[in-house]
């Protein structure tokens, strides 16, 4: 992975002219960036002080999904023992039978990161695509150049796409441990994790605790509990996945909750973490994790004995240390480079992609802000952030997947709507393999078919969210989709069932008066 993504020994290109582009930071907006540009014809620079690839290869998307598939099997063969008696597959020995290596799942999840690198790595960059690539970190020197390695790289367009960090809850002891954890020296490590390191482990935790509920502790929550670790979900907010809709919510944490995770939703005070000294069998240091929470109108201090502690809280922006103000880039610590519609900074000849700029913290995301970053810098285009459609996915079990508003976002906005809804408990397919669980939610404008947003809960509900997506990029109404023919069975027949009951809401008592009175003529 390394010999790819940060390589030994690496020697940066000597910087003779002027670049049309300078793009900092290697993650998926910078990557796209560069190779976009360059692709075009364009001298490009790209700069990296870490690992290309950024989060989604190293830390984040690939690893979490590859930990996910491994946590799923589990569940198929360990957990879901009365759906296999169902469908007549009986395990000698039952669930007890089936054991858990956690050490090859991380290896195999090392394996495929580093599989999967060579798509971002330095020597790809160079070789095939003509990108000079820089190994170190980038400041600015003025308004159109910039340093690293001592080598001063002057530009007539630049884009910032440095990313994000986790941040720690403000908790006493919690950073102490959390620098320990990357920075051991010759005591036992503890495991005080954000997603940057968690996927460093080698050894199976017995108790987690997840701080946060939200997309990434809840995945992480389910798979580490279906894998054997006793899982606890901190939270503040009293629920989980704050963006969804409240009864999609709550379909997510029965499922949890089902599959053993303990949720404690009413923290409001993260009182403290500290070692207790010993020693559990896994070589993890004890730590005792003590919070206050708010149980029927009272505080109540719980303390929790754990062996890992993920801290899934939020993400910050990478604004700090490249001297932006020499730049004349305005940025803020919470919401990152100033941009404005097009993706360009205060300074007209620097643009900004991805989690330093954005709300929309997704790598498919940041691709298309990169895509659009390149139209714009270098070919006067007209790519606008508010035209962008986004889709995202949780990816727990079941899945849910979302697309353009929320019904409480249409009612602060006072847009009038309708919804329509098909279950997958009257889904053929759904029926047949055993995944009844959730829905399509579509909703629509008040006075026609178009879609204004929509919500899959169920299987795939992150493939399937693309049909939709389409058919609002392209105006294409839910009435609309009712005609698209899907085979049979899927549950992707649900999203056309969708649009046969939009379509049954035109049939008003008048038009079947006169469709009745058309059949009676041809008697």
């Amino acid at each position: 992975l390394l010999d790819h993504v940060h390589p030994t020994g690496w020697k940066d290109p000597t910087s003779q002219n002027k670049y049309d582009l300078v793009v900092i930071g290697g993650g998926p907006a910078g990557l796209v960036t560069a190779a976009g540009a360059a692709g075009v014809g364009a001298r490009v620079a790209l700069i990296e002080a870490n690992f290309l690839g950024g989060d989604c290869l190293n830390m984040g998307c690939v690893p979490s999904k590859s930990l996910i598939h491994a946590a799923k099997l589990a569940h198929t063969v360990k957990g879901n023992q009365a759906a296999l008696a169902d469908a007549g597959i009986t395990i000698q020995g039952g669930a007890d039978s089936v054991s858990i290596d956690f050490a090859k799942i991380m290896e195999r999840i090392r394996r495929i990161r580093a599989g999967i690198s060579h798509h971002d790595s330095a020597e790809r960059f160079t070789k095939e695509l003509g990108v000079e690539v820089f190994m170190g970190r980038g400041t600015f020197v003025d308004n159109s150049s910039v340093m690293v390695n001592g080598q001063t790289l002057k530009f007539n367009k630049a884009v910032i796409a440095t990313g994000g960090y986790p941040s720690l809850l403000p908790m006493p002891g919690l950073k102490e441990l959390h620098q320990m954890n990357t920075n051991p020296g010759n005591k036992p490590r503890p495991y005080v994790m954000t997603n940057e390191t968690f996927f460093n482990m080698t050894e199976q935790p017995q108790h987690l605790v997840v701080c946060g509920p939200g997309v990434i502790g809840v995945e992480m929550a389910q798979s580490m509990q279906r894998l054997g670790t006793k899982v606890t979900v901190l939270g503040r907010s009293g629920r989980i996945l704050p963006k969804e809709d409240d009864d999609h919510a709550k379909t997510i944490q029965d499922q949890l909750e089902q599959d053993g995770v303990e949720f404690r939703l009413s923290v409001t005070e993260y009182v403290g973490v500290v070692l207790t000294g010993n020693i559990l069998d896994n070589g993890h240091p004890e730590m005792s994790f003590k919070i206050q929470e708010q149980t029927d109108g009272k505080k109540v201090y719980t303390e929790l004995l754990v062996d890992a502690v993920l801290v899934a809280t939020g993400r910050r922006p990478n604004v700090n240390g490249m001297e932006l103000e020499k730049a004349g880039v305005e940025y803020d610590g919470r919401a990152g480079i100033v941009v404005n519609d097009k993706l360009q900074t205060t300074n007209q000849n620097i643009y900004s992609a991805g989690d330093c700029c954005s709300q929309y913290k997704f790598t498919h995301a940041a691709d298309f802000m990169a895509r659009a970053v390149v139209r714009n810098a270098l070919f006067f285009g007209k790519e606008r952030m508010s035209q962008m459609l986004i889709p995202y996915a949780t990816f727990t079990d079941p899945e849910i997947a979302s697309v353009g508003l929320y019904g409480k976002d249409l009612d602060a906005k006072v847009v009038p709507f309708r919804t329509f809804e098909k279950h997958f408990k009257d889904n053929d397919r759904a029926i047949c393999d055993g995944e009844t669980e959730g829905m399509v939610r579509i909703r629509v404008d008040a006075k026609s078919d178009k879609i204004l947003g929509a919500t899959i809960i169920g299987k795939n509900a992150g493939n399937m969210i693309s049909e939709i997506t389409l058919a609002m990029q392209s105006g294409t109404g839910l009435g609309t989709l009712a005609s698209v023919i899907h085979p049979y069975p899927t549950t992707a027949e649900a999203i056309r069932q969708a649009g046969d009951l939009f379509n049954r809401t035109k049939l008003t008592p008048a038009t079947k008066s006169i469709l009745r009175g058309l059949i009676k003529v041809q008697r």
